[in-house]
């Protein structure tokens, strides 16, 4: 071959090899800048835990609640027009955390499980999404079903090697410049001796502390950064969805308020979590995770209000951080079957279950059998009788809750760390609506994204999760991602 063509041939090559090379590198944090048209508000919901089964498994109870006929109703966030896939591996792990998953969808980078906004080396500090939107003179919000100092709603605000660093993520939170912080209450039990509680701290800053619905909906627009918070029976998150009292506040009205409070002529940033689904599925409760799941979309819908008030200005993005359970619509004791409408049996959440009826029955009956308890199982999870093999289940989980379980491989599988009898109970009635769970941890399976609005049509396709940040900084007109101080 002469030398000519065989520059030719080299030349042709790169031509070939090249742009393959930057695109393998750009599939995880794309290069080129993505062009778009601008929005002045955005909304980035995320169901902490959702993936598309838990989503699926409440359209089916929906529609299992209205007719006798197979099929969903569709929340309203599914019938967005705009419906990606995203990926949700992180730096270490396929399977992810909520630290990790949160800091790659609010800064564009990949970090490990348990680190917020850091790189792998837990040296370096990136900025969040909603830092450079409240730099570019909008305002912020950020509102969870959890407590705020939780790992996603952190990664809007905060920089931590270590998730569990409670007290100095709130600190974080007192120090911010966001205007608005809604949710489950901050972890003041994990304040440093001597030291102030955040609470304290914010108070001492100007903050306006609202802790109950009369005081959240006297707020009117202004100057002031908002921290508004509820406790649950069981902590410092928001009781689950179908454990509420009427004077509870819901995710809804966080969020119903957060856009009054937010508008303003140079638009706002907003993140709501659902939180609770994914404690839901880690404890395997269906019921639970049901609830929020709708509770969260009950949410969505004030933002949808919203858009249709400003629809050539708004952008509102649906996503999970990761699915949680290994949720399987599909359970091989019913085969093909399924009876979603077996769920509304349930009248509590598990936790409910275990702090206003397990926990008082051992208390008062530490000799006490499991005949004695049905009857608050009967009104409870509506379980009228138990074939052989449930019972069985039953009473060995109703042993191991009287005498305390023994840490091994077998009660992990079991229980995964719950209490057993609550537990089993949810098996049990999980597994007759034609429900099966694989894990009590995350899974690695994609999530769906979902999009309405300005710019929507960037989020079709199957993507990694650090290009919703891509994304919606380029319909925020935010540029590319940046590194904070080190």
């Amino acid at each position: 071959m002469k030398m000519s063509s065989l520059r030719k041939y080299a030349a042709l090559l790169l031509v070939l090899i090249v742009p393959t090379l930057i695109w393998a590198e750009g599939a995880r944090e794309p290069a080129a800048e993505i062009q778009s048209p601008q929005a002045r508000y955005v909304f980035l919901f995320i169901g902490d835990g959702m993936s598309m089964t838990q989503i699926n498994a409440a359209e089916a109870y929906l529609k299992s609640q209205r007719e006798t006929d197979i099929g969903v109703e569709k929340l309203a966030f599914s019938q967005f027009p705009n419906q990606g896939l995203t990926t949700t591996y992180d730096a270490g792990s396929f399977i992810t955390d909520s630290a990790s998953a949160g800091t790659a969808i609010a800064t564009g980078h990949k970090t490990l499980s348990g680190v917020i906004n850091m790189d792998t080396s837990k040296s370096i500090k990136y900025t969040t999404i909603a830092e450079m939107a409240k730099a570019a003179g909008m305002k912020v919000g950020v509102i969870s079903s959890v407590n705020l100092d939780h790992a996603t709603p952190a990664c809007f605000y905060a920089k931590e090697a270590s998730r569990n660093n409670y007290y100095n993520i709130g600190v974080q939170l007192a120090n911010s410049s966001f205007d608005y912080f809604a949710g489950g209450m901050l972890r003041l039990d994990k304040t440093p001796q001597g030291q102030k509680n955040v609470h304290e701290i914010m108070a001492g800053k100007g903050w306006v502390i609202a802790d109950n619905r009369e005081e959240l909906q006297s707020l009117r627009p202004g100057n002031r950064q908002v921290y508004a918070y509820a406790r649950g029976f069981a902590g410092n998150a928001l009781d689950y969805s179908m454990d509420m009292k009427a004077d509870n506040v819901t995710l809804a009205e966080f969020t119903a308020k957060g856009i009054e409070l937010l508008d303003n002529k140079k638009g706002f940033f907003m993140m709501v979590e659902g939180g609770k689904i994914d404690w839901a599925c880690h404890a395997n409760d269906a019921a639970a995770s049901i609830h929020n799941t709708v509770a969260f979309d009950n949410a969505v819908k004030e933002a949808i209000e919203f858009y249709r008030r400003h629809p050539e200005e708004t952008l509102i993005i649906v996503t999970g951080d990761h699915e949680t359970g290994g949720l399987s619509l599909g359970f091989a004791g019913t085969k093909y079957d399924s009876a979603f409408s077996e769920i509304s049996r349930q009248k509590m959440s598990f936790e409910s279950f275990d702090h206003y009826v397990l926990n008082p029955f051992k208390q008062e009956n530490p000799n006490g059998s499991m005949v004695q308890l049905m009857p608050k199982i009967r009104k409870n999870f509506g379980i009228e009788s138990l074939s052989a093999y449930e019972r069985e289940l039953l009473e060995k989980s109703f042993t191991a809750s009287m005498k305390g379980v023994s840490e091994n491989e077998e009660s992990y599988l079991l229980y995964g760390g719950y209490e057993p009898v609550s537990v089993t109970l949810t098996h049990i009635l999980n597994n007759r609506a034609g429900l099966a769970w694989a894990s009590y941890s995350h899974t690695g399976v994609p999530v769906p994204t979902f999009a309405l609005g300005v710019g929507g049509e960037l989020f079709n396709g199957y993507y990694d999760n650090t290009e919703i940040f891509q994304k919606a900084a380029a319909v925020l007109g935010l540029g590319s991602p940046a590194l904070a101080s080190r």
